[in-house]
């Protein structure tokens, strides 16, 4: 049985359920392969797809991306695109395993989310992004009678310690060597 009652909600209504509902865990492992990375989000429409692969074009000629969104209603279908046929197939298994409505996995190969995670914020249907990362990802679903939501990652490992002056300087040099530093 359901109740609702909040005073000064308006035409908001606010159902609190009599028993509280189970809730189940499973957590999924995505590991990108070698130079891969992944882009783990929410969005929530079914053109989605569509405008995640016009974004990731226009940013670069030569990125090369494979991109799957679990629709959350209507045909509930695992809604696929991308420009490399291996990168599509390996989001799409991602994508199924997580099995969560409305998330989206994009795998990246010639380029960084740095370069794509403003413009993939940008689209509309965008709410939110979980993960970015060549990192193993292990993705926390909550199961509930109505289906699986993502409630967060796990993205690579714990820190073992704090940087010296001499892991400021190498940091500092890798990102001079890969372009995102001058001087």
């Amino acid at each position: 049985m359901r109740h609702a009652s909040r005073q000064g909600l308006g035409d908001l209504e606010v159902l609190h359920a009599m028993t509280a509902p189970a809730v189940l865990f499973e957590v999924i492992d995505v590991v990108p392969r070698e130079g891969v990375n992944v882009i783990i989000g929410q969005a929530h429409f079914i053109k989605t797809v569509d405008d995640l692969h016009e974004t990731l074009v226009g940013v670069s000629p030569h990125l090369r991306f494979g991109i799957a969104f679990c629709e959350a209603s209507g045909a509930r279908l695992l809604r696929t695109s991308g420009n490399d046929d291996e990168l599509v197939r390996l989001a799409t298994a991602s994508a199924q395993a997580i099995g969560a409505g409305h998330s989206f996995v994009v795998l990246l190969r010639e380029g960084f989310p740095v370069n794509v995670l403003n413009p993939i914020r940008a689209v509309p249907e965008v709410c939110g992004i979980f993960c970015a990362t060549a990192n193993p990802v292990q993705v926390l679903v909550a199961i509930t009678s109505q289906g699986r939501g993502v409630v967060g990652v796990v993205d690579g490992q714990p820190p073992v310690g704090v940087e010296t002056a001499d892991d400021v300087a190498a940091r500092r040099a890798l990102l001079r060597d890969i372009g995102y530093k001058l001087g």
